[in-house]
């Protein structure tokens, strides 16, 4: 059994923002049906790289969802969308504010003839506020919502985050919305609308930096990987690459030091508290890569772990993927016979399959979902 199993949303969104959060819920065992466009349907089935004519960047945010191709400009598509309506939990949709209401689809007027229906959009600035129309990509909204601001090397232009975490919190930040008002249904029997920008996501995530700000009233700007008030955390160059180190705390460094054989630095009275390591940050850097540099980074990983140093290698995406802790997890998954990122949600009884359902071909589930449609609900 899922959580999810009884649920039925239907999934109007394209690209990603929508269909990560709907495919989020058929992981969770929602019934998905993604409404498409009859002519090509969602413009992702066209993204790159392809294999054996698969999108796989469709396929990792459609995976196990059902497809229906629809005009909803079309009198007869348009009678079997509502009756679709009709039987749906939850409607999902990414369209800028105000598309849908000029077919006849926005929340009041869906709200008023099936009020137990959850209205989800989610926009790049919501339904409200001065920017409300204006389009919006992940790029956009990483740089409006200054996470470009301070992501990168100082004194070097800005940097976007390296994925789309414009569209990607928004669609988690639209599935937790989704869930919570499927719980709140439960107890009024009435939907609610579920509003939730790219942009307010992307200050949601600001984390320290807008602490920061509003703390000393100055902006923060990017510190490369260095934490601007932990030190040291960051990439620390040993022998022959680069290795990751994050000591939160007096002991943590002291361990560290105890495993460089870094007596000079666990004495040094410039790092001997995290204010003044992190005062001295540039110097403790250098220090520290002296030291590291009379080992290779898979000599120094095994040593760190067994002083209980928070530390570790610093992979491209092929050596994370393989690595034996995420296959353990199950986060690489088999879909369609793609591969693909798997579900990071583990829940006691919940299967975990590496063998996922594939994602739909444009209007491949019509019989099924007509067939469902005729079934007493």
């Amino acid at each position: 059994m899922k959580p999810l199993d009884g649920i039925t949303l239907l999934d109007l969104s394209r690209v990603l923002a929508g269909p990560y959060c709907t495919m989020l819920l058929a992981e969770l065992g929602a019934r998905v049906i993604k409404v498409e466009r009859p002519d090509g349907g969602d413009d992702a089935r066209a993204f790159g790289p392809h294999v054996d004519g698969q999108s796989g960047y469709f396929a990792s945010v459609n995976r196990g969802k059902q497809s229906l191709a629809l005009d909803l400009k079309a009198p007869a598509d348009r009678a079997l969308f509502e009756r679709l309506l009709g039987r749906a939990d939850v409607l999902v949709e990414n369209y800028r504010p105000g598309a849908l209401a000029r077919l006849g689809y926005d929340w009041a007027t869906l709200h008023a003839r099936w009020p137990r229906l959850i209205y989800g959009a989610v926009s790049g600035f919501g339904h409200t506020g001065p920017d409300r129309h204006k389009p919006a990509y992940d790029m956009i909204v990483q740089g409006m919502g200054g996470l470009m601001s301070v992501t990168g090397e100082p004194g070097r232009p800005p940097v976007r985050v390296g994925t789309s975490v414009g569209d990607i919190t928004a669609g988690l930040f639209l599935s937790n919305g989704l869930l919570a008002a499927l719980y709140q249904r439960e107890r009024t029997g009435q939907g609610v609308f579920v509003d939730v920008a790219m942009l307010d996501g992307q200050i949601a995530i600001l984390e320290n930096a807008i602490a920061r700000y509003f703390a000393t009233g100055q902006a923060p700007g990017p510190l490369g990987a260095r934490h601007p008030a932990i030190t040291p955390f960051g990439a620390f160059k040993a022998a022959d690459g680069h290795l990751t180190l994050a000591c939160g705390n007096d002991a943590l460094f002291a361990s560290l030091c105890a495993v460089l054989g870094a007596a000079d630095l666990a004495a040094d009275p410039r790092f001997a508290d995290n204010p003044g390591r992190t005062a001295h940050a540039d110097a403790l850097q250098a220090a520290l890569e002296a030291h590291l540099a009379k080992r290779p980074v898979a000599e120094w990983l095994p040593l760190l772990d067994a002083a209980g140093v928070p530390c570790g290698p610093i992979h491209d995406v092929g050596q994370a993927v393989h690595h034996p802790q995420v296959q353990a997890r199950h986060m690489v998954v088999r879909a369609g016979g793609l591969q693909m990122a798997g579900n990071p949600i583990k829940i006691s009884g919940m299967p975990d399959p590496t063998e996922r359902p594939a994602a739909p071909a444009l209007d491949g589930d019509r019989a099924a979902i007509l067939a469902w449609l005729e079934e007493t609900p």
